[in-house]
């Protein structure tokens, strides 16, 4: 479906919010990397403390601990971002777009069940990982979209979707697109 046709269904273009998938996968691969070390140094510290009681046994465990931890959130990061490639939110007057790899989905407001965002996480690199900030459009239908910091100014995208689902305040389409 051409961004036209979006436009005169659901109102005009507003602004749009894009995904970093390069970002993403950075961050996946940053967290495979520590894992495969983690567990590089914790299997042979692991075989070689076989059989002792002093330090060994707790220097392997927090190495492999650090070597399962960094794998998991390491794949779990990149089947997220192979699932949100190219990801993208047209914010319109009368509703969102939601697009991931080729595929378009239109959401008018009236067919949003509820706007959550959780934010102000100050734990440490929480932004850079993705999650100081989250927003979570559930629609009428039960489907569920996260947003993350991974996507530009998600504040705002989740401020546009409270105002225009919980108090009607519908964004004026005056906004211009990004030229890439």
């Amino acid at each position: 479906m051409r961004r036209t046709e979006v436009a005169r269904q659901l109102g005009g273009f507003v602004r749009e919010h894009r995904t970093d998938g390069g970002r993403r996968l950075r961050h996946a691969g940053i967290m495979l990397v520590v894992g495969a070390v983690g567990m590089a140094f914790g299997v042979p510290v692991t075989v070689a403390s076989i059989g002792t009681t002093h330090g060994a046994p707790q220097l392997a465990g927090l190495l492999l601990g650090v070597g399962l931890v960094g794998l998991g959130l390491g794949i779990w990061r990149l089947v997220q971002a192979f699932r949100t490639r190219e990801q993208c939110f047209d914010v319109h007057e009368r509703g969102l777009t939601h697009r991931v790899a080729g595929t378009v989905t239109l959401i008018p407001w009236q067919d949003i069940a509820s706007v959550g965002a959780r934010g102000g996480d100050d734990r440490l690199l929480a932004e850079a990982r993705g999650v100081g900030f989250t927003c979570d459009i559930t629609l009428n239908d039960g489907r569920r979209i996260r947003v993350d910091t991974f996507t530009e100014d998600v504040r705002q995208l989740a401020q546009t979707a409270h105002r225009a689902v919980y108090l009607g305040q519908l964004p004026e389409g005056r906004g211009s697109r990004r030229a890439d």
